[in-house]
């Protein structure tokens, strides 16, 4: 799996990914966060800071929950697509906010298909 939509608080991205590399080193999972200087606005949950990562998707969402955890922060689980096959000009992806184990929204991005252009937030739901 490889994914562009997980987010953590602004002010802890260095931090946070930091952390969770080194984190993954120590359980043996094969999971590599980084940052890649994009920021996104929501109107609901606060700013976030987006990293790319490359790894399992169950240890992914392990440990984002635990960086949240011990943080003390909000953070965004993407890379969750719908099963059902649209053809459209856009590429979407959806996200779970979450503040430790607690689930408090979710969010769907979308792309442009053709290029490499940033995510945006067309959606937002709290719970």
């Amino acid at each position: 799996m490889d994914s562009e939509t997980f987010g953590v608080e602004i002010g802890y991205g260095t931090q946070a990914i930091e952390w969770m590399n080194d984190e993954a080193k120590k359980m043996g999972w094969k999971f590599e966060a980084r940052l890649y200087n994009c920021q996104i606005q929501t109107k609901n949950f606060g700013s976030f800071e987006m990293f790319s990562l490359i790894g399992d998707p169950k240890a992914a969402r392990e440990i984002t929950m635990r960086a949240s955890k011990r943080f003390k922060i909000k953070v965004i689980e993407g890379g969750y697509k719908t099963r059902k096959f649209l053809a459209k000009i856009a590429k979407n992806e959806y996200g779970v906010v979450k503040k430790g184990d607690r689930v408090i929204g979710q969010i769907e991005f979308e792309s442009s298909r053709f290029s490499q252009g940033e995510w945006k937030i067309t959606k937002e739901e709290r719970k």
